[in-house]
């Protein structure tokens, strides 16, 4: 047992290690060497809707969520989750997003053997019609774009030990509007330890680990013109565009289960009446300051659940609540969540999910 937990808190600290260095050496060089501070990081990475969570529950409980697992949104929060999601299991979640953008996210998980999981995901992050304008139609020129962006991911996790669990996704990632996209791969990993005290887990996780993409397309193609004597001569041209990194993140998350605590044993949750988790995250991205999360959530006797959390450091998003009910029976297990985040300046985000599960 002791080698075992050794190896796994080696391997954690791999992970932070690594994305710590990224993640300096990132936020540390510029153009004239200079140090940089939080200011200088926001904006400096592309693909910016991997950043938005995925899941009613997850979100209700303001991201707090890489340590609990065990439903289809882990496949974002932290990919170790899916070792314990037991049987056939699907998910759709819905997120009403800013200015008329939607996030989708699609992702179902099978058992390969009583310890492995394999799994997908798809996230689609997609724009209404916008009006196309320039300097001299300020008003509009009658044509339109779309904003599309998507990622495809394949999953695969499992129980090492009883304690520990360990997950990897290798993703493809593509940003498109208009008639110009940028393409590319990305790798996710994560890792859930559990410590075997009240129902305390801990989870590490490393998101988007890949290069740099850069726009290309028939979008960037014109036709100039150049001035010989009188004379003005079409010419093709290109626009040129700068690569850029996808937004690192790393996550840790700590979690507990309340109700061993007030009840001072472990009750498995198929014999609680009440049961009650809180958690609590730290976040660190290579585009934005750090964050820090606490959530929780109570269940009563396996049918609703009530949700919360509060996101500090993060320049939108604070409070956080939703909403869950459950049903059993029929040879298959439904849940429908939802969850609402007010913001300081554009509104409400509003999700929805709906998972299905076959033991």
């Amino acid at each position: 047992m002791k080698k075992i937990l050794q190896f796994a808190m080696c391997l954690l600290l791999a992970g932070v290690t690594t994305s710590a260095v990224v993640i300096h050496a990132e936020d540390t060089q510029t153009s004239n060497g200079s140090s940089s501070g939080d200011f200088r990081k926001v904006g400096s990475g592309g693909a910016q809707f991997l950043k938005i969570g995925v899941g009613a529950r997850a979100n209700a409980m303001a991201g707090a969520y890489g340590s609990i697992g065990n439903d289809i949104s882990s496949l974002y929060w932290n990919v170790a989750g899916i070792a314990d999601i037991n049987g056939i299991a699907g998910s759709f979640s819905y997120t009403s997003w800013f200015a008329g953008f939607s996030h989708n996210f699609v992702g179902g998980c099978i058992p390969l053997s009583d310890k492995y999981r394999a799994a997908f995901s798809v996230t689609s992050f997609t724009s209404g019609n916008i009006p196309i304008t320039t300097i001299e139609q300020s008003q509009g020129t009658g044509a339109n774009y779309t904003v599309s962006d998507f990622a495809l991911g394949l999953s695969f996790g499992g129980n090492i030990t009883e304690q520990f669990a360990f997950g990897a996704t290798l993703k493809y990632v593509q940003n498109a509007f208009s008639n110009v996209s940028a393409n590319g791969v990305a790798f996710d990993i994560g890792s859930i330890y559990k410590t075997g005290f009240q129902g305390t887990n801990v989870g590490f996780s490393i998101q988007n680990l890949g290069g740099q993409q850069s726009f290309s397309g028939q979008g960037l193609n014109v036709t100039g013109t150049t001035v010989d004597g009188l004379k003005s001569n079409p010419v093709d041209q290109q626009y040129l565009t700068s690569p850029f990194d996808l937004p690192l993140i790393f996550r840790a998350n700590i979690s507990t289960d309340m109700m061993s605590i007030v009840n001072g044993e472990a009750i498995t949750p198929e014999e609680a009446d009440h049961k009650w988790i809180a958690s609590a995250g730290f976040e660190t991205l290579s585009d934005s300051p750090e964050q820090f999360s606490i959530g929780t959530e109570y269940v009563w006797k396996n049918f609703v659940a009530i949700r919360g959390g509060y996101r500090f450091g993060h320049d939108s998003f604070g409070v956080s609540g939703g909403l869950g009910l459950k049903y059993i029976g029929g040879g298959f297990d439904g849940q429908l969540d939802y969850s609402i985040s007010p913001t300081e300046a554009l509104g409400l985000v509003n999700r929805f999910t709906i998972s299905l599960r076959v033991p």
